[in-house]
């Protein structure tokens, strides 16, 4: 995922005067705005105060957003810094695609995409670890990146999930477009990098890796030049990956998902879009998390010209089907 557009893409993006005039859109059924800023790529946790928790990425002067929500709807973006320290492996650009679990001594853990110092335009995976028990943070970061694979491009989006027998994990992207050959994304001359969707397990402390990461996605000529955004949710005994295809800033971005009756897969693309452009108005929606009781998501859009604004959705899972209520 980026944080900038080139100034020469022509999104043609149709504005819906209703978002831009109040902060929360009202719609009958479907998504409905829920941030009416630049807040792209979010993450959400519930607090133990039992408000919702978003995270964004850098935008508003910050590096990593927050905002909050009593009820899933109505949100307000808070003027407080996540991040507010850097680890030494990392410049001051680039914080994208936050997302945040709470571990079981009750801290809250920030994964994070950061520029790698030594190979720049190119990136790691962070994790910062919570102070307190507040979910907004301040975070400390560690030390050492969670994982980079710079020959391979480098790494982000990451997220993580906690699965039913204690064990945790965290999915990220190696952003193989990064290195590619030029075109959309810069993934589309032949011949294509892999972009493939990795998953790590972790130690209880949510940092240490477990073992070799292993592939559970990749990108196929239906994905355009690249599947990114993972998050891995378990719903009854089926485990649904969300993924984005395409690139960021082309009106064919989407959210879709793969389902498995393993954590390690195979994964098998269902091939729904459960949101693109035209949908409820929407262009190039995707960034897509669920949350891990199958009924509440966000995801992002542009709802200006450079803007991604935040969407929150209520959503059905029904055997290995997902909707929108």
């Amino acid at each position: 995922m980026r944080s900038f557009l080139l100034s020469t893409l022509a999104l043609g993006i149709a504005l819906l005067p209703s978002a831009i005039a109040s902060p929360f859109m009202k719609r009958a059924a479907g998504p409905r705005m829920a941030i009416n800023a630049d807040f792209p790529d979010p993450g959400f946790v519930k607090g133990p105060n039992g408000l919702w928790y978003a995270f964004g990425t850098n935008g508003n002067g910050k590096r990593v957003q927050v905002a909050t929500s009593p009820d899933f709807k109505t949100w307000t973006l808070l003027d407080v810094e996540a991040l507010p320290t850097l680890a030494g492996w990392e410049t001051e650009v680039d914080h994208w695609a936050p997302d945040v679990i709470q571990r079981n001594d009750g801290k809250f853990v920030l994964y994070y995409s950061g520029e790698a110092k030594k190979m720049v335009r190119h990136h790691c995976v962070g994790v910062a670890v919570s102070e307190g028990t507040d979910p907004a943070g301040p975070y400390i970061p560690q030390p050492e990146p969670f994982v980079c694979r710079l020959d391979q491009g480098g790494s982000i989006d990451p997220s993580g999930f906690l699965d039913k027998d204690g064990n945790r994990y965290v999915v990220y992207k190696v952003d193989g477009n990064s290195i590619g050959n030029g075109g959309d994304c810069n993934n589309g001359v032949p011949p294509l990098k892999p972009t493939p969707i990795m998953l790590q397990r972790v130690a209880e402390d949510a940092i240490t890796p477990v073992g070799d990461a292993i592939q559970i996605l990749d990108r196929d000529d239906s994905d355009g030049p690249l599947v990114e955004a993972p998050n891995l949710i378990l719903h009854g005994d089926t485990y649904f990956l969300f993924y984005s295809t395409h690139c960021f800033t082309d009106p064919k971005y989407d959210v879709r998902y793969a389902t498995s009756k393993s954590i390690t897969g195979p994964y098998r693309k269902t091939g729904v879009q459960l949101v693109k452009t035209g949908d409820y108005g929407l262009t190039s929606p995707g960034g897509g998390t669920v949350c891990g009781c199958g009924d509440k998501m966000l995801f992002h859009g542009f709802c200006e010209p450079n803007k991604r604004c935040t969407y929150a959705a209520d959503i059905r899972i029904d055997g290995d089907k997902v909707s929108f209520v």
